[in-house]
């Protein structure tokens, strides 16, 4: 029990002679460096809230203010017109010299002319910021109300910290009943005979008339409490109170670099990326990264919780629990939970100390206590016996402090014995890495943390995460941040290990201990057998499709992101011969607390298109109508007058209400047989130019539908695009090799009908080559 003993400040014992004090003067060391950090960052919090509170202008500005209205006085001008004499006819007796009376006066005067500048340059600038219609305008045609728009960028400020904008960012708006009801028939119209459209066109004609005015009247009172109408109700009931397993459910993974491994020494790639996460963090914390923009900036508050938070089961409910600091990582390896700190004295330890200490890990021969092993299991099982059993086996002694210490950690990192990534001779194992990444073997990760980096033994990695807490354009910031410190900036030495020296009287990583009895080893085995069936019936295939990219796209005026929804299509409706409802990802994170929209991709145009290019007609108009309606849907999403959030919360209302709406339930019955998302690519953080081996392909989800396809595809640079495809084995009407094809062949189809000189594509799928060494 050394650990025990590593934790506690001081021991005494009772003896005949008095009482015998011991104290730890490493653990009071501990302790005071550990105050010290919390109070610092109390501090840079409290000076951020000023810096946040008084944008877009800055605290500086108020002596300037002051420092006017005190001059235009001395020349013997009255700024206030009279103000400022009120003010001193109010002031306590105390300031009883004129001169002293007359300089407080001026000073509060122009701390509140101050304030209301800030108030009503924030007023501007959220007035601004909710103007939307420039992301309807035809590309070089510019409105005169764009134009005046475009002062944005006064009211802006300078070097905005990660949460300037978020007082200033507009509400989420709630649609119009009639104008959602409208685009989702318009929606389903391609998916429907005559006959069910004639009913599904009665039932929402008869709730729009009667009972959406009563649900829409208690949604908009919604919206003025509450900062977001949506975010809170799609966080908790399509998240925390799914009961199945998270696990392929609900979690994703983001890949490596496809190319390049920087180093082969699995504990030196982890030193270095672990490094690189918690400069991300000191980053975050101190507010430092720049605010997320398209053409004006992105709500940021999904960053709060990216570090030092884990999702706790219930039997009714999951919550999501975060903590503000954390300053050590729970690591997994062979079976054994080891906690590893990363701070030192108060400093963050070099790449080189926490390879070190990684190796201890590896090297570590102790094995796993009885039931430790594949503990990590009842995270991937069924939520509700997880629940149970966290109650009952972890709710006291050495149980709970361990389980603590991993959900308290900064993150989670599993420790693979298995080699993993591209290997130029075994096109199949990137469908192998990405399995890995997605479920591993069902035991060796930690799914309730807001993420788990995993490090093979050939010096791979990847990362997955759990959903309910944010999306994945936040994780993928965060994880391409972390590649390209890696290779760009930290590097490795000769040897492939990371630079630097080592503090070699570092303490051991500490081995956490269990005392897991039968009856939750039962459980752990129930648990288990639940994820494995689930994996096993994953059928995931990722492949790179390199014969152009959204260079080419582009000069053929059509967006990429349409380009490939309609290529998506035309594979679908080869592969089933049937149209179906396609869900595609959109943000909403123009407004506050904004998460995501659906972009209903199958549309009338698009499906009038593909039925058109099927019967031999050659028809490039019917592309880019559809093309061009995609993305009109796609502003829709953006700009908060989507078809499902708005549904879905109106399906929520009725059943707080106790209230049966037919409509609503028919909507909430359709099944999304095509999902599908873009993994967000920060090409700024790479030189894709001189550098195009450096290249992901991104990052993939679990099948949605039993009978469906879960699609995501990254757009690489210029040249190269990448598709995840995952669906069900034990569907016999899904292949996702097969609609692999199909893809590939849509994409070929698509461009030869726009460019018809285009015949020959390349037919391997090769490595880029670099136009000069790094």
């Amino acid at each position: 029990m050394a650990e025990a003993h590593q934790a506690v400040a001081f021991q005494f014992t009772v003896t005949r002679e008095g009482i015998d004090l011991q104290l730890s003067h490493q653990a009071l060391t501990e302790i005071y460096l550990s105050g010290v950090r919390s109070w610092k960052k109390r501090i840079i919090g409290l000076k951020n809230s000023v810096i946040t509170g008084v944008y877009p202008a800055s605290p500086s500005s108020w002596l300037f203010v002051v420092i006017a209205i005190l001059a235009t006085m001395y020349t013997r001008s009255d700024p206030s017109m009279g103000l400022i004499a009120k003010i001193q006819e109010h002031l306590p007796v105390y300031w009883s010299h004129t001169q002293c009376q007359t300089l407080v006066s001026a000073v509060l005067f122009s701390t509140m002319l101050w304030l209301l500048l800030i108030f009503t340059m924030r007023m501007c600038l959220k007035k601004l910021l909710s103007y939307h219609r420039w992301m309807f305008e035809k590309h070089g045609k510019m409105s005169n109300t764009t134009k005046v728009w475009a002062l944005v960028r006064i009211f802006s400020g300078r070097k905005p910290l990660l949460y300037s904008y978020q007082g200033s960012l507009p509400n989420l708006p709630v649609p119009a009943i009639k104008d959602t009801v409208k685009r989702h028939l318009e929606s389903v119209r391609p998916l429907m005979d005559d006959r069910q459209y004639e009913h599904m066109t009665k039932l929402a004609a008869e709730f729009e008339s009667s009972l959406g005015n009563r649900l829409q009247w208690y949604l908009k009172l919604k919206a003025l409490w509450s900062t977001n109408y949506v975010s809170d109700w799609w966080e908790e009931y399509v998240y925390l109170r799914g009961r199945g397993p998270i696990m392929v459910n609900s979690n994703y993974f983001g890949m490596d670099f496809m190319y390049v491994t920087p180093t082969p020494i699995q504990a030196a790639r982890a030193g270095n990326s672990l490094h690189a996460f918690f400069l991300y963090r000191r980053k975050l914390n101190k507010e430092e990264l720049k605010p997320v923009s398209t053409v004006i900036p992105l709500c940021s508050a999904q960053c709060e919780r990216l570090f030092n938070t884990t999702r706790i089961p219930g039997e009714e409910t999951d919550t999501v629990q975060h903590w503000q600091d954390s300053d050590y990582i729970a690591v997994y390896h062979r079976g054994r939970y080891f906690r590893l700190r990363v701070y030192q004295a108060g400093r963050l330890l070099s790449p080189r100390e926490i390879e070190f200490q990684i190796q201890r890990i590896l090297d570590d021969p102790s094995p796993p206590s009885k039931g430790e092993a594949k503990l990590g299991a009842l995270t991937a099982g069924d939520r509700i016996p997880w629940a149970k059993a966290r109650v009952k086996y972890f709710s006291s002694g050495v149980n709970k402090r361990s389980l603590d210490c991993i959900e308290k950690a900064s993150f989670f990192v599993s420790l693979d014995d298995d080699e993993d990534g591209v290997t130029a001779d075994d096109p199949a194992s990137l469908d192998s890495y990405a399995k890995s990444l997605l479920h591993g073997k069902c035991y060796d990760r930690w799914f309730d943390k807001s993420f788990t980096i995993i490090y093979f033994k050939n010096g791979k990695m990847g990362i997955n995460a759990e959903h309910s807490w944010a999306d994945a354009p936040v994780v993928s910031h965060l994880w391409q941040h972390a590649l390209s410190t890696d290779c760009f900036q930290l590097g490795y030495n000769a040897e492939g290990h990371c630079k630097g020296e080592v503090d070699s009287s570092l303490p051991r990583p500490q081995k956490l201990n269990w005392e897991i009895p039968p009856e939750c080893e039962e459980q752990i085995s129930q648990s288990l057998a639940v994820a494995q069936a689930l994996a096993g019936d994953v059928d995931l295939h990722v492949f790179s499709f390199q014969d152009f990219g959204k260079g080419k796209v582009k000069k053929c005026r059509v967006s990429p992101d349409a380009f490939i929804q309609m290529a998506l299509q035309l594979a679908y409706y080869r592969d089933q011969r049937r149209f179906c409802l396609t869900y595609e990802a959109s943000m909403t994170r123009l407004f506050r607390e904004g998460r995501t929209e659906t972009v209903r991709s199958c549309s009338n145009e698009s499906s009038a298109f593909i039925r058109a290019l099927e019967g031999g007609e050659v028809r490039p108009r019917l592309f880019h109508e559809a093309a061009e309606k995609h993305q009109h849907l796609y502003r829709l999403a953006m700009t908060g007058a989507g078809i499902d959030r708005h549904l879905f919360c109106l399906y929520v209302m009725s059943r707080y209400l106790g209230v049966e709406s037919p409509f609503l339930k028919e909507v909430q019955s359709e099944p999304w047989r095509l999902s599908t998302s873009q993994s967000p690519m920060h090409v700024e953080m790479f030189d894709l130019v001189n550098h195009p081996e450096y290249v992901s392909c991104g990052g993939g989800f679990g099948p949605v539908a039993d009978d469906g396809y879960g699609v995501s595809y990254s757009v690489l640079g210029e040249n190269i695009l990448s598709f995840n495809i995952a669906c069900k084995l034990s569907c016999t009407d899904t292949s996702a090799h097969a609609f692999g094809a199909q893809i590939r062949k849509a994409l070929r189809d698509l461009l030869q009908l726009l460019i018809p000189n285009q015949t020959e594509f390349k037919t391997e799928e090769k490595r880029p080559e670099a136009k000069k060494d790094l």
